[in-house]
């Protein structure tokens, strides 16, 4: 049996998700707008601390996958090398995953916002 990957990383405030919602309309079918991943396949990784939150950019495939660029503490570079990210919406009856975000932000292919935007996230595991 496969054991489930566990994430650590920061949740999006829900009640702020619904505002940010109606300020970025998804472009695509599924809206997804859940989380900021640190690190995936942490384990027993502990949770991470609290910190300050901006969105700072978009990105869009023009087909069916948009991410927003997120910068932790002040930077948008992961640890692992990627991007720090909101998944923001896909089209899941074209087989998109949210992961695929990874991907599209790694060709650096974003672009920045003129005024960031500070988003409310908490530590989490899941």
């Amino acid at each position: 049996m496969t054991k489930p990957r566990t994430v650590v990383g920061w949740k999006l405030d829900r009640s702020q998700r619904e505002e940010l919602l109606k300020r970025y309309r998804p472009r695509y079918e599924n809206a997804d707008a859940d989380h900021v991943t640190l690190h995936a396949n942490a384990g027993d990784a502990q949770l991470p601390p609290e910190v300050d939150a901006k969105i700072v950019g978009h990105a869009d495939d023009g087909s069916s996958l948009e991410a927003m660029v997120v910068e932790i503490d002040g930077t948008s570079d992961r640890p692992d090398g990627s991007i720090f990210h909101i998944t923001w919406s896909l089209d899941k009856s074209k087989g998109r995953q949210p992961r695929e975000s990874n991907d599209l932000l790694k060709g650096g292919g974003w672009k920045l916002f003129d005024d960031p935007v500070a988003i409310r996230v908490e530590p989490a595991k899941f």
